[in-house]
């Protein structure tokens, strides 16, 4: 088992066989939906960001029921990539036993920190449309709830997301998948520079 930790915890590049349905995971504004929408495109694979689906116009949130529906029908596809966590929502039922290949994210807390409070600001402002005709409200981010300010819920959930994570490269969840850990953005480039460069065989 210690050998079997170690293989996912230091792998800088999946199986080049096994790189066909992919889930991007890791905290708010860890660069899920860039590294995502990367492999989609140099991979030729459909892409689905989880964000997009739950999130529907006005912000109303999908009954679990049907996102799990929505999802597990995208994912019956024998190539794919999808992009976010949701795992309170049942997405670790319905998606990560069919994903061969688990990229993880786990960028500093300072990075996730810097990025998430200029990307707030920068979709507030510009008014850039996310999901469904959903933009960010200025509001949000005088509020404490995390539920409505990411800001707060990117800091107050880091360690939540790592440890949980951390626990699933330990107690077999994720033994049937390739895993590679990302702990910065230079191993996520060079991640990235590998694929590109060791294009996997669908």
């Amino acid at each position: 088992m210690a050998g079997r930790r170690n293989r996912i915890a230091t792998s800088p590049l999946c199986n080049n066989r096994l790189v066909t349905r992919i889930v991007v995971i890791g905290n708010s504004s860890s660069g899920k939906t860039t590294v995502s929408r990367e492999l989609a495109a140099r991979l030729d694979l459909p892409l689905l960001e989880l964000d997009g689906v739950f999130h529907q116009p006005d912000w109303t949130e999908l009954p679990d029921d049907q996102f799990r529906s929505r999802v597990d029908e995208f994912t019956n596809a024998d190539r794919w990539v999808v992009d976010g966590n949701y795992t309170s929502h049942g997405m670790r039922d319905v998606l990560w036993p069919k994903a061969n290949t688990i990229v993880w994210l786990d960028i500093p807390k300072r990075t996730v920190m810097r990025r998430v409070v200029l990307r707030t600001i920068r979709r507030a402002t510009t008014r850039e449309e996310l999901w469904n005709g959903n933009r960010e409200p200025w509001t949000n981010l005088y509020s404490r709830d995390p539920e409505k300010n990411i800001v707060v819920w990117a800091w107050t959930r880091f360690d939540h997301v790592r440890d949980k994570y951390e626990r699933c490269m330990t107690d077999g969840t994720w033994s049937h998948a390739e895993v590679s850990r990302l702990r910065s953005p230079n191993e996520v480039d060079r991640f990235l520079a590998r694929i590109e460069t060791e294009t996997p065989i669908p």
